[in-house]
Parts: structure tokens; sequence; C-alpha cells
């Protein structure tokens, strides 16, 4: 659909537009609570912002917005794999829903908060990769709060195994002043170790180095205590047992073309997700639903 079609059918005056931006096509949202922009590619949001406050989403300023790349920033849509792909067959990394067009659904303005969703289904590209028999389904309400939930159907008559995230890149004032609770005494993988299973005994966590770690059988809500912005972002989550914290830091920012050389300074990803052990399987006709919700307190 082109973008007259889409702002003819889902458009709202003075509330959500589509446009072009670079190769791609967003909606752009302002309501008297919040503004943000979404992606068609990737189901992507890039911005949230509550009125009265910071960006509460980074995104890099050297992300391409080219049809088949991904954003660097925001908050990417992992499905159905998490990281490489762990079954012996090929695929590109975190999946293909980061960079395929999903089909938006509907949006309505309810008091000051916009619902919308968008939905990811089968196509060439997930078909070539084995994935033929899914519906995936993104649910928002943008609002003082951020409301997130992916729902996934199975119409596989095998079973449907597939991991999933929601990869936040939250903007702070500085990663190294800012800390994270909510994680004290979990196990987690760190991929900065080879993988090593370890313990977090730091409370609060504060980072100091490049950061991958996979956080396993955990709900607990995160709160990411931003002292250079004043203010406390929480991430609550429901069905989601793992919980990933990542920074690149200089070295690996180094070597990434989509991340302006001081980025990771102003930010850090902490990811709701079922992936590693905690991957979904269901069977026909089932369907799953993993949802996340960001508010902010400021000091």
């Amino acid at each position: 659909m082109d973008i007259a079609s889409l702002n003819e059918n889902f458009g709202i005056p003075g509330v959500l537009v589509f446009e072009e931006h670079g190769e791609l096509t967003r909606t752009v949202i302002t309501t008297p609570s919040a503004s943000a922009s979404i992606y068609l590619q990737g189901g992507h949001v890039a911005e949230w912002q509550p009125a009265g406050t910071a960006p509460v989403l980074f995104t890099s300023g050297n992300s391409a917005y080219k049809k088949g790349k991904a954003i660097r920033g925001g908050i990417p849509v992992i499905f159905p794999w998490f990281g490489d792909r762990h079954d012996g067959q090929p695929g590109p990394a975190h999946g293909f829903a980061r960079t395929e067009e999903w089909e938006f659904g509907f949006a309505a303005l309810a008091g000051d908060d916009l619902h919308m969703s968008l939905l990811l289904t089968p196509n060439e590209t997930s078909r070539k990769l084995g994935f033929d028999h899914f519906r995936v389904v993104f649910h928002l309400v943008i609002g003082r709060e951020l409301h997130l939930k992916l729902s996934v159907v199975s119409d596989a008559e095998t079973p449907l195994v597939y991991e999933e995230a929601f990869h936040t890149y939250f903007a702070v004032g500085d990663v190294r002043e800012t800390s994270v609770t909510g994680l004290h005494n979990v196990e987690y993988l760190d991929k900065r170790d080879g993988g090593a299973q370890k313990t977090q005994v730091d409370d609060p966590l504060v980072l100091t180095r490049d950061t991958d770690r996979v956080y396993l059988d955990t709900q607990s809500t995160c709160v990411i205590d931003d002292k250079g912005n004043k203010r406390k972002i929480k991430v609550a989550k429901t069905n989601s047992s793992t919980t990933i914290v990542w920074n690149p830091w200089t070295e690996l920012t180094a070597k990434m073309a989509d991340m302006e050389p001081g980025g990771w300074e102003g930010m850090i990803c902490i990811e709701s997700a079922n992936a590693a052990d905690a991957s979904i399987t269901l069977a026909h006709g089932e369907i799953h639903h993993m949802g996340c919700v960001i508010s902010v307190d400021l000091d």
C-alpha cells in the first residue's frame, strides 16, 4: 500500500501520518501524551518520547534507512531466533522479522493514547528459511507509557519452535553513570566470556566494559537509573523468561558502520525476550503473548 493509501485508510489528522524516510515508510505519531515514530519495515519503534521528557529510546545517527537493512536502535522486533540461528540452517542474525515489511493493521485514539497493530505473515523470505505457517501480531499503546505485546499464532501441523525479543535500546545520559536493578542473584550466560554461566552478584548492575549477557529464568521488572537525565526507566514484562543486557563499548562500536563512534556512551539495551532454554513451542492453533510496559519516572 502506498503512502497516499495508508494515510487515507489509517491516518488520523493531527495524530498519525505516514511518510517516507530514506527508502522506508514510517508513521509519525503525536498525541497530547507522547510522540513516536514507527517503521513498517521490521514493525520498528524508532522513537518514543512522553510529553515533557527527553527521548526514551536511542537511535543511532548513522542508521541506514534502507530496504532490507536493520535500523540501529529503537526497538527491533526479534523473531524467530535470537542471535545466530542455531539449528544448523542458514539465516540472518536475529531472524527475519526486523527487516521484513509488516502490514499495518489498525490505529485508534483512546483518550490521549494511540492504540495500533502491525501484522507479519509468511512471505517469500520466511518460506525460504523454513517458516511458512505462522502469524505475528504486534500490538502497541503509545502514551505516557509504552505498551508492547507480541502475539504469535502457529498454523503449522508440526510444532513451531521460535525465540523472540524486544531488542530495546534505551537512551541514557552516560552509560557509565547508569545502573540497573532487578537482576540480583540471576544466572546469566556471559557471551563476552565464551557463554560461561555466571551469577549476577553486583546490585545494582553498572557496566564498565562491553557487555552481552543473557539472563536466564527471570520475569523480574528492571529499573534503569538514568542519572544523566535525572530519571528512572521501568521495564516490566509478562510471559518473558529471558532478559538481555547489551552495550558494545568502544572497541565493538568501532567495527559497526551504523553506530557513531560515541554512540555507546548514550545507550543501554535491556531486552525482554524468550531465548536460549526459554524458546517457545506452539502446537497447531496455539498462541503465545509476550508483553512489555515501559514507563518513566522523573527524579
